[in-house]
């Protein structure tokens, strides 16, 4: 008997109606003798909802660690909400059905309450319990840190839950079910050539999620690449007994031929600034990007210029808007010991990825993008590249314009042979 994971997003598991559509797809892997572990998120939109009860049940607690422990008291009672009812529907259907929290695993994580990383995941009593018949339906996005206390695992941490549990309880595969049917070369809002993707390797996901790619959350791929545990990319809304294809999330070495580029991936969530007229000495860059990172600030492209002073330069990054007030604050309240004259900030930009695992052993892949973008009279403002990656920062104004430009450059919007689809 296979032991599998699946796991249903907020609109999957939105209302009563929902939750009973999902029944139908956990029956289906039951009654085919597989041992299920569900996680569940919480209904759509009720972690927005709880946060924004914590907001209005200020003012803070005096330090920001006892804020954030009661914080994810309340925030992480979505899940268990969602995994209650799940149990109770499949009870109902004459299944034999529980719930667990994260603490009854135990799930445990670090002592980071609202983005805790997971540290480590008994499978003895769920993996039992999974091998006798039970389904075990699990609440995401939470466990247990050091102090006893619930903890949290941040936005998307539902997905981080789902892979790791399949990891430690080394399970054949891990669904994740969701709104849509699959990973797509692109985002088919923005292009109707869009095409859903077979096969995709965990190193081309992990870059597709790191810029912007909603579809899974970049910690779970992480985990999903060092344990080599394969991802389903499904969609609840699908007939049960019929469910689509999909995309399967895999090692490389299961894809029987690699696309020069897979996806053009846009990241409208964005912000840059620019450090102007930093003194052009060893240690002034450090210091900025320390600072930075005592704040918990991520940061991205990274660009040093000369400035129109002799003995200076202008430093430019990228992190994401929500970062943005932050990072000036930062940086401003340090700014004698950094010595730079201003800030500049835009947040009217967006980074355009081009990811393919061709990218390692074909040319021209850099050419064709800015010759594209050219054609186009789009302005690159700044370039960051990997082995598998070429990102550009652009205005927002210019940004779906260049996406199905590139898309269609890339020829990704053409019908897939066999060997494209990866069959």
């Amino acid at each position: 008997m296979a032991r599998i994971v699946m796991k249903f997003g907020g609109t999957s598991v939105a209302n009563i109606e929902r939750i009973r559509a999902v029944s139908a797809f956990v029956r289906r892997e039951i009654d085919a003798g597989h041992g299920v572990a569900v996680v569940v998120s919480a209904m759509a939109g009720e972690t927005n909802r709880l946060i924004g009860l914590c907001a209005d049940a200020g003012p803070p607690a005096p330090t920001l660690d006892a804020r954030y422990i009661e914080h994810d008291t309340v925030v992480a009672a979505g899940e268990q909400i969602s995994s209650g009812l799940l149990a109770l529907v499949m009870q109902n259907l004459g299944y034999r059905a529980r719930s667990w929290q994260g603490w009854q695993i135990p799930l445990k994580t670090s002592i980071n309450h609202g983005e805790a990383r997971i540290s480590e995941i008994s499978d003895s009593a769920i993996g039992e319990a999974m091998d006798g018949g039970e389904i075990a339906i699990v609440s995401g996005f939470q466990g247990i840190a050091p102090t006893g206390r619930i903890s949290t695992l941040g936005r998307g941490g539902s997905d981080t839950s789902a892979v790791a549990l399949a990891a430690a309880i080394g399970a054949a595969r891990c669904d994740i079910y969701t709104d849509v049917d699959g990973v797509y070369t692109t985002d088919p809002r923005l292009s109707k050539q869009a095409r859903r993707i077979a096969k995709i390797s965990y190193e081309e996901m992990l870059e597709m999620a790191s810029v912007g790619a909603k579809v899974l959350q970049t910690r779970s791929v992480e985990i999903a690449m060092a344990y080599k545990t394969p991802i389903r990319v499904l969609s609840s809304f699908d007939p049960p007994d019929a469910p689509g294809p999909g995309t399967t999330i895999c090692d490389e070495d299961d894809i029987v031929e690699q696309n020069i580029v897979t996806a053009v991936t846009p990241d409208f969530n964005e912000a840059s600034v620019t450090v102007l007229a930093v003194p052009d000495e060893p240690g002034r860059a450090a210091r900025i990007f320390t600072r930075l990172a005592e704040a918990a600030i991520n940061i991205d492209m990274i660009v040093q210029s000369a400035s129109r002073e002799h003995g200076f330069a202008n430093i430019s990054f990228t992190t994401k808007e929500d970062y943005l007030e932050r990072a000036l604050e930062v940086l401003n309240s340090d700014k004698e010991a950094i010595g730079f004259s201003s800030l500049q900030s835009d947040r009217n930009v967006t980074k355009v990825s081009v990811i393919g695992l061709g990218m390692k052993t074909h040319a021209g892949v850099a050419g064709t993008m800015f010759q594209t973008l050219a054609d186009k009279g789009i302005n690159i403002q700044n370039i960051s590249t990997s082995e598998i990656k070429i990102s550009v920062l652009i205005n927002s104004d210019a940004a779906e314009y260049a996406v199905r430009a590139l898309h269609d450059a890339y020829g990704l919007g053409s019908p897939a042979k066999p060997a494209d689809e990866n069959a």
